[in-house]
């Protein structure tokens, strides 16, 4: 464990009183922008108000003083919400707790076995699509609240949810809209004309005032959730068993593997801001045990939010007493004023959970990857229409095997093998021959890129093709850089048939991963040493020798 190292021991060297001080400044900043955003999650994940306050100052101050990263802010985020909404609805707040536990294990498990640099291999269109896609569901999720409608039990999935709401379109209450549209007026306002002030705080103060003071009739959280009780509730352990495991896990791995990604995200970012590099496995401990407090406290999954973890740069933050700050903010409020959080309207929430979703939506990068290749594209397409139509899992999932088949075609389609014409032979200097270098009865085949299952297939095709068969066959490897067991049982099967109809079989300018393959596991009996030559001039001089004896 001495390899573990918290971002917080070293954040205090060659600190002064003037960096604390604006660190203290900065967590000031975003513990008043964190506050709406967690009790906006916190209702549209389906949880009570609490939850997301809960989960900010439990899960906010493990991350800080565990993490990888000395500016990540923790905590609840709009990419959990559709896949905690649908847990929820389907199984119930208590089993998203047990969820959420397992999930803290899985990730300080992922960072302990130093597995933070996997998460850099999901590509780009996967990210891009789930990523829009639930800044779909999330509007979808919204719209109720922002037509100010009265509906309960509405479904978990975004059309037939839609649906349902067509058929009350007639209930919207004007003003509900009104206080929705003036919300996101007022955070677009200040972002573009004050960007340092905390828009989505000002919007919650101001709108909470008018309908109040109007008397306006519209929904509140109040009227949704009752009197929010204030305090940090006393930590307990979820009611577990191994039913409950087994049925809760998958979810537990989505929550994980899209924790894990959105952390390392952000602390990236991060690290782009203020020009310091954070540990990707440390930070992947820190958001486990953040998961892991937040359920023993009735929260909710949290990690890095990048938004958030901006905020806290843009305003000085550079330790994570920044971020620490930012949740005894919100454990103030959480102690002193959580009852006042029932006056606020549901279609202020709406707006800034609106705001939020058009924010991820990445819409500028959408419309980018569909100009790229198709395969990207389409890979990024279906991960988007899956994430709104089907669920994030099957989403990802998908995702991942759509781009690792690209991937595998445009590898396999970069490996040539074929007769060479010395004519014509573009290998370097040291593999090029003349044609009376080549002895009569001698052929030379090359094999050009990785030697693996997505190329074996094309090789022995083509040596099946071979229409009369050589005394002795020269396979030049020189450009294979990569051979696996798959493209080693191609090359055995071949030199097989090849010596069952009497040719010598001799490899020439093999590199070092093939030929350390080759030794490793036993194959090098089969080729012999002394058919394996350095290059091809060496190879077909061998022949020559091999053809007179």
């Amino acid at each position: 464990m001495a390899r573990y190292r918290p971002a917080l021991i070293d954040a205090f060297r060659g600190a002064s009183g003037a960096a604390f001080g604006r660190d203290v400044m900065a967590g000031l900043v975003v513990g008043a922008v964190a506050l709406p955003l967690a009790v906006a999650f916190a209702i549209a994940s389906g949880a009570d108000p609490r939850a997301g306050l809960v989960t900010v100052v439990v899960a906010g101050t493990l991350a800080a003083l565990l993490g990888g990263s000395r500016v990540q802010v923790t905590g609840p985020t709009g990419a959990f919400v559709v896949i905690l909404y649908a847990i929820v609805a389907e199984h119930g707040f208590g089993n998203l707790l047990v969820a959420v536990l397992m999930a803290g294990v899985l990730l300080v498990l992922a960072g302990v076995f130093r597995l933070g640099a996997l998460i850099k291999f999901i590509p780009y269109p996967v990210t891009t699509g789930f990523t829009a896609g639930i800044a779909v569901v999330i509007f979808v999720g919204q719209v109720q609240d922002l037509l100010g409608l009265r509906l309960m039990g509405l479904p978990a999935e975004p059309v037939d949810r839609l649906l349902e709401i067509s058929r009350h379109i007639g209930d919207t209450a004007p003003w509900a809209v009104a206080v929705a549209l003036g919300t996101v007026v007022t955070i677009q306002g200040f972002k573009r004309f004050a960007p340092r002030v905390p828009g989505p705080v000002v919007a919650l103060l101001l709108w909470t005032f008018v309908a109040a003071a109007a008397g306006l009739a519209v929904p509140t959280v109040g009227d949704r959730f009752g009197t929010l009780a204030g305090g940090l509730p006393s930590p307990a352990l979820p009611e577990l068993s191994w039913g409950t495991v087994r049925t809760m896990f998958p979810s537990a791995v989505t929550i994980a593997l899209l924790g894990a990604i959105e952390s390392l995200l952000s602390a990236v970012v991060a690290d782009g801001m203020t020009g310091q590099r954070h540990d990707s496995d440390q930070e992947l401990i820190g958001q486990g045990v953040a998961n892991i407090g937040s359920a023993l406290f009735g929260g909710l999954a949290a990690t890095g939010a990048i938004a958030r973890t901006a905020t806290n740069v843009q305003n000085g933050g550079r330790t994570p007493v920044a971020a620490l700050t930012h949740a005894a903010v919100v454990a103030l409020v959480l102690v002193a004023a959580a009852p006042l959080a029932g006056l606020v309207p549901m279609a202020v929430l709406a707006g800034i959970l609106a705001v939020v979703a058009w924010n991820m939506s990445e819409r500028h990068r959408f419309l980018r990857i569909l100009r790229m290749p198709r395969t990207d594209a389409g890979v990024m397409v279906a991960v988007f229409l899956l994430t709104v139509l089907i669920d994030l899992t099957v989403a990802v999932t998908v995702g991942m095997l759509l781009a690792a088949g690209v991937f595998l075609h445009r590898m396999s389609a970069m490996t040539q093998v074929g007769a060479v014409d010395p004519l014509r032979d573009e290998a370097p200097s040291a593999q090029r021959f003349a044609p009376e270098d080549v002895p009569p009865g001698v052929a030379v085949y090359s094999i050009d890129g990785p030697f693996f299952f997505g190329a074996a297939d094309r090789f022995q095709e083509t040596m099946s093709r071979i229409a009369e068969t050589p005394r002795v066959v020269v396979l030049r490897m020189r450009a294979v850089p990569y051979l696996d067991a798959t493209g080693l049982n191609a090359l055995e099967a071949t030199i097989h048939g090849l010596r069952a109809k009497g040719a010598h079989v001799l490899l020439a300018g093999i590199q070092s991963q093939p030929l350390d393959f080759l030794e490793r596991s036993g194959a090098m009996r089969l080729v012999g040493d002394a058919n394996v030559h350095r290059t091809t001039r060496d190879a077909l001089r061998h022949a020559a020798r091999t053809l007179v004896a």
